[in-house]
């Protein structure tokens, strides 16, 4: 008599778990850094196939305001450190910063502020003729911005954070947390503008509604 198969019953019922979940956690790993000593935990976005990641330092004790980045992926500043934007200076300072203090920089792939890196070049020409940043977008096509927090949201909760404090200029992202319940106190994140960056700033502020003080800046 042959042995029996092993029953598929738990690897069915934890497919279909994951299924459920609209961005479920798949993965985790230490990952020493320049920054500190990280624990980034990998999450699946069903909608979209996307990868988002939880850059963790420290222990997160969901009791306490919990210091958080929400960064969206930014590859010609990220990587290349372009200074057509504040995005690697404001990664960095957020890595460092939980590096130090302990607390999480959720990097969620929305490339362009949601329109795709190909496009964000195509963006980045037209602004080169003299379109600002949201005009360029508009001639593309598209809105100001297509970015969503939901996946950013669903991470959180996956660590049961409802306290947090936002490492944040952007208003529209301490709306999407406070809207799905959880407690936001702002922490400013503005950093050092250069040349190349100050008309994009200043687009984002006046068009956007970012919370960029250039007057103190410029002290």
């Amino acid at each position: 008599m042959s042995p029996k198969e092993p029953s598929s019953a738990p690897k069915l019922e934890l497919f279909c778990k994951l299924q459920a979940e609209k961005v479920p956690f798949i993965a985790k790993a230490n990952v020493p850094s320049i920054f500190g000593k990280f624990t980034v935990y990998g999450f699946l976005e069903h909608a979209t196939g996307k990868e988002h990641l939880a850059i963790v330092a420290g222990e997160i004790d969901a009791r306490r305001r919990i210091p958080v980045r929400v960064h969206s992926e930014c590859w010609t500043g990220d990587v290349l450190g372009s200074l057509k934007c504040d995005c690697r200076q404001q990664l960095e300072e957020a890595l460092r910063h939980i590096g130090e203090h302990g607390g999480m920089v959720l990097y969620l792939r929305q490339e362009g502020r949601g329109i795709g890196l190909l496009n964000k070049l195509k963006a980045y020409a037209l602004q080169e003729q003299g379109l600002d940043t949201v005009e360029a977008n508009h001639s593309l096509g598209f809105p100001d911005d297509l970015r969503t927090y939901d996946c950013a949201v669903e991470m959180l909760k996956f660590f049961g954070i409802t306290k947090v404090k936002l490492l944040t200029n952007n208003p529209r992202k301490i709306g999407a947390l406070e809207s799905a319940g959880i407690e936001v106190e702002r922490e400013r994140h503005q950093l050092a503008s250069n040349p190349h960056n100050l008309r994009y700033l200043k687009t984002k502020a006046r068009k956007s509604g970012h919370m960029l003080d250039f007057e103190e800046e410029a002290l």
